[in-house]
């Protein structure tokens, strides 16, 4: 797994490429939590991952409520359709703000 962080029209893009399993999630985790301390609003876009675990699951739920108690907004964007089917399954797409792709995440939260 890789992160690229950038910035656009002031909101942070974290664009997750890869696995995120149990073996990757803690650097998720690690660069989620910089990133809500120091961005107003945050973008995880998943275009490029493949796949996510329920550790994976654990680092954006333990994200969403630092955001929320930070003020912060946190939307992802990019599911493939393999990665949105478990964010149903598991009823994470009710928890998150999901969009499309990044212009339309980032649309909405500037």
């Amino acid at each position: 797994m890789q992160i690229a962080e950038s910035v656009e029209n002031q909101v942070t893009i974290l664009a997750v490429s890869g696995r995120v399993d149990s073996s990757t999630s803690g650097a998720l985790d690690e660069s989620l939590q910089a990133a809500i301390v120091k961005a107003g609003s945050l973008v995880v876009d998943f275009s490029e991952a493949r796949y996510i675990s329920s550790a994976g699951l654990r680092a954006l739920l333990k994200a969403a409520k630092a955001a929320r108690a930070n003020g912060r907004r946190l939307a992802l964007c990019g599911l493939s359709p393999l990665v949105h089917e478990v964010f149903d399954v598991s009823g994470f797409s009710s928890l998150f703000e999901i969009h499309a792709d990044r212009g339309e995440a980032v649309s909405a939260l500037a």
